[in-house]
């Protein structure tokens, strides 16, 4: 965890109380960038920056924020458990930090929580800020509007990860938020073709159109499920149901065919796990009639 410096004094360029910040999120990139756009804010103090949920929880416990900008996926703790260790009733005002999660989507959907889909822009972070202040100062002549509502909805989510969750059948995503034309999309995990991932982005590719979030091959695979999902090569995940065919390629790679007639190169380095999951027992002889 990491202090940090004030941004400006009290009563620089805005008026009302200087907004106390913590932000939270186990990118460093995401971080820094964060701080930046946040040091621009007037009248607002960033007290502290952390990696973790763990830490959060602590930060929040002792410097009492008014504001958390939270990553909902932190590998110790992640962003729902980061309130219910805090409490839903003394847990500062949200603004969750996302770019791939099944659980923020009913919160965007009720529009009782705030978000920050990444990659986010400076517009952006400036409403929520904005949206923060507000609610300060609403929270100075009363009850804020929607604060008994916020509150049952975080209480409702968390009751529903610890009774729900544990009991079903797949724990995968199947729902993602994107940006399109300056909108927020809710895409089904299920209508996508096939997944390209690019360094710290992938692009998934839904029927003639497609859609760029901020993720990995690494944790798509973990969060995708193995019973639809494939990896077969390096930068290519497929949805496969939508795979009809396989013809060889060069090196011993081969070209996977999907329904709309895309052709995905099938590393051989995936190959053999490729085949036993769309063939089962057949592999051995379809390897073979490959090889001939």
């Amino acid at each position: 965890m990491t202090p940090a410096p004030n941004a400006r004094a009290a009563g620089s360029e805005s008026s009302g109380p200087v907004l106390r910040v913590l932000v939270a999120d186990d990118e460093p990139l995401v971080r820094r960038r964060l701080a930046r756009l946040l040091r621009a804010e007037p009248n607002l103090e960033l007290v502290a920056e952390c990696k973790g949920g763990l830490s959060a929880v602590e930060l929040i416990r002792s410097l009492s924020p008014d504001l958390v900008f939270l990553d909902i996926q932190m590998p110790d703790l992640d962003g729902f458990g980061v309130i219910a260790e805090v409490g839903v009733d003394v847990m500062p005002s949200v603004v969750f930090i996302t770019a791939f999660d099944q659980y923020a989507i009913r919160a965007f959907e009720v529009h009782a929580l705030d978000y920050l889909l990444k990659p986010f822009d400076a517009d952006r972070l400036q409403s929520a800020v904005a949206r923060a202040r507000a609610k300060l100062r609403a929270a100075q002549h009363g009850a804020f509007p929607g604060e008994d509502r916020l509150r049952q909805l975080l209480a409702e989510m968390l009751r529903t990860e610890e009774t729900v969750v544990p009991k079903k059948a797949s724990p995968f995503f199947e729902r993602v938020a994107v940006k399109t034309d300056g909108a927020t999309r809710v895409m089904q995990i299920a209508d996508v073709d096939w997944f390209e991932t690019d360094g710290n982005y992938v692009r998934l590719h839904v029927g003639k159109n497609s859609y760029l979030i901020r993720s990995t091959a690494t944790r798509l695979q973990e969060e995708l499920d193995p019973e639809r999902f494939a990896r077969i090569h390096r930068r290519f995940l497929v949805n496969l149901d939508r795979v009809v065919g396989m013809e060889p390629w060069f090196g011993g790679d081969a070209v996977v065919l999907l329904r709309d007639g895309t052709k995905l190169r099938l590393s051989r380095n995936f190959r053999e796990a490729f085949l036993a999951r769309m063939l089962g027992d057949h592999t051995d002889s379809v390897e073979r009639r490959a090889e001939d």
